[in-house]
């Protein structure tokens, strides 16, 4: 199996904790180095568009997108949260590869690092789990 995995760079702390999880966790799997790509894009609203060029310039079977927004004072939040959740959505649709949802959705700093290998796990390591079970059900599928 071959993975993208696009990344955030806002919240830098919080995605690559999520990113090194994710990582770890498809490799501890079973996944070669070499067929995990991974790619930074410069906040979440960017994380479609990433993704589509990973599916569309590379041969990977699953992308993986990670990303962490912050419940802040204006409606920035919502809007972001629902552009890249309905463009990861559509991502599944036209491409027909699994594009899995790893985007933390906080309302506040302390609730992303409980989520980013604090206590409450790490949502980056069950987005490559949800990964490489979506790359098998096609598999059995197909």
């Amino acid at each position: 199996m071959k993975f993208g995995i696009v990344v955030a760079e806002w919240n830098h702390e919080i995605t690559g904790a999520l990113a090194k999880g994710a990582v770890e966790t498809l490799k501890k799997h079973g996944a070669n180095e070499k067929n995990i790509k991974v790619k930074y894009v410069p906040g979440t609203f960017e994380l479609t568009l990433g993704a589509q060029y990973l599916a569309e310039y590379t041969d990977v079977d699953a992308v993986i997108v990670l990303g962490c927004v912050i419940q802040g004072e204006t409606r920035h939040f919502d809007f972001i949260c629902a552009g890249v959740t309905q463009g990861i959505i559509d991502l599944n649709i036209k491409y027909n590869k699994p594009f899995i949802f790893g985007v933390l959705t906080t309302g506040n700093q302390q609730q992303a690092l409980d989520r980013a290998g604090g206590k409450l796990g790490n949502k980056g390591d069950e987005a490559a789990v949800t990964a490489i079970k979506m790359v098998a059900l096609r598999n059995e599928i197909n």
